[in-house]
């Protein structure tokens, strides 16, 4: 039976499990803020010490990044800029 097929014949039987759904969703979505919020918080601060953002936030991007991976584009960067004279 199709979704649709579904909430024509009982709308009511999706309601409670949808309105779940939703309402999870909803809250994390709140948490989501709520989290991003802090973490602007925490750049602003570190920035107002005399921290460069963009560079943190590179660090944190490689750091989330396995072991391998990130030897990877260390190692691609590097050859890179020796190519182009930037070393």
């Amino acid at each position: 039976m199709t979704q649709q097929k579904l909430i024509a014949d009982d709308p009511q039987q999706i309601a409670k499990p949808l309105r779940q759904y939703i309402e999870r969703i909803e809250t994390l979505l709140g948490e989501k803020a709520d989290v991003q919020a802090h973490i602007t918080e925490a750049f602003a601060e570190a920035k107002g010490q005399g921290f460069d953002t963009r560079a943190m936030r590179a660090v944190i991007k490689l750091r989330a990044l396995p072991e391998a991976e990130r030897q990877e584009q260390e190692t691609i960067l590097e050859l890179y800029s020796h190519a182009l004279g930037m070393e």
